[in-house]
């Protein structure tokens, strides 16, 4: 299935966007907010990439590349994890290049794919999670209607380093 905005195609990933991937996920501000540290490796990349398509065809994940439709350039991806078809929920997360940042291109994909996911998906429910300190994807949320539910002291190890994180959520 192919979701269109006004400006942006998002398409379900696949094994060939990895080498697209790669710039911004081995950019350390891109990933800055993320559970984990850039990658180095356009290897170890692929290897993610392949296993996000793999937990997509056993329908545990959903990722979708995120491209700016007149160019058809690449700009990052959404992502539905943790998906739970019995009680009709799941956690949203994107990740944009820093090129495409201040553009609007995470509040207009997401809202696309949350869209997607109440219908025809059926969920009813969406969480995200921050890294406290990630002041743009909080405004994203926000803007996309979710509340702030709770906050999760030493949530993430990263590095050996306990990060705090700040979840929302969204009822459709």
């Amino acid at each position: 299935m192919i979701l269109e905005t006004e400006r942006l195609t998002l398409t379900p990933m696949t094994v060939d966007d990895a080498p697209l991937v790669y710039p911004f996920m081995s950019d350390p501000e891109v990933m800055a907010h993320w559970d984990r540290d850039a990658i180095e490796d356009p290897d170890e990349v692929a290897a993610t990439v392949a296993a996000q398509v793999a937990e997509m065809a056993r329908r545990e994940a959903l990722y979708w590349s995120i491209r700016e439709t007149a160019t058809n350039r690449f700009l990052g991806y959404c992502e539905l994890v943790d998906l739970d078809w019995r009680h009709h929920r799941g956690e949203l997360g994107f990740i944009i290049a820093r090129e495409g940042w201040g553009q609007g291109y995470a509040t207009e994909s997401a809202a696309a794919l949350l869209a997607h996911c109440a219908s025809p998906l059926g969920l009813k429910r969406m969480i995200a999670r921050t890294h406290v300190g990630d002041i743009r994807s909080e405004k994203v949320l926000m803007k996309l209607g979710f509340e702030q539910e709770g906050y999760l002291k030493g949530h993430v190890d990263r590095d050996g380093e306990r990060r705090d994180c700040r979840l929302f959520g969204l009822l459709f």
